[in-house]
């Protein structure tokens, strides 16, 4: 059965058998190991196959296309990221301030693009329209909820939008390569920024 082609907002996945997951999850885990070391440019699904010991047509069927696989791969990351903030220890997970849970996601969040930068970078080379549905609507439904309890009367729809805008993996990368700043910095930023906005 063929990949979906969207990215999850928040759910578990489809049930499958126990040995297509294991191929499911050796095709991610080869996929992933080889954009780390050689990036998308020349990922071939043929190459995932050979690598994770599985035929073509099951990584074809599986995920379609180069794109399809690379969905899949930001996929796992994101289902790992919303875990953490829906049900995870805090300040990440419920527990914790809202102001402290609104800083703990964007670190987070700074930290998955930088952990699967040239994932990001492709994706958001697509059009603004594709950076804001998916995870991008959870990601702003949590910030909103937060904003709401942090600072009740605000626009919280708006600030969310404003405090997601900066983790941008476009940006992040200008920040460092061109104005030298380390993450500690631009977390920093991240922190007083929301520290200001929900005063």
């Amino acid at each position: 059965m063929r990949e979906r082609r969207s990215l999850p907002i928040v759910g578990q996945p489809q049930p499958e058998r126990a040995d297509a997951a294991r191929n499911r999850q050796k095709i991610i885990e080869v996929a992933a190991r080889m954009v780390a070391e050689c990036g998308t440019d020349d990922l071939s699904l043929d190459e995932v196959a050979r690598e994770a010991c599985v035929g073509v047509g099951t990584v074809y069927r599986r995920f379609g296309d180069r794109t399809g696989l690379l969905l899949a791969l930001m996929d796992e990351r994101e289902r790992r990221l919303q875990a953490a903030f829906l049900s995870g220890p805090p300040p990440l997970g419920p527990g914790a301030p809202a102001r402290d849970r609104i800083v703990a996601f964007l670190h987070a969040l700074v930290d998955l693009k930088l952990a699967n930068e040239v994932l990001f970078l492709l994706l958001e080379k697509g059009g603004t329209g594709k950076r804001y549905i998916g995870p991008y609507q959870v990601h702003h439904l949590h910030v909103a909820t937060l904003l709401a309890q942090a600072c009740p009367g605000a626009d919280a729809a708006y600030l969310a939008d404003a405090l997601l805008a900066p983790v941008s993996a476009h940006l992040i990368a200008s920040q460092r390569q061109e104005r030298g700043m380390t993450v500690e910095q631009i977390k920093a930023g991240l922190e007083t920024l929301v520290v200001r906005v929900t005063s």
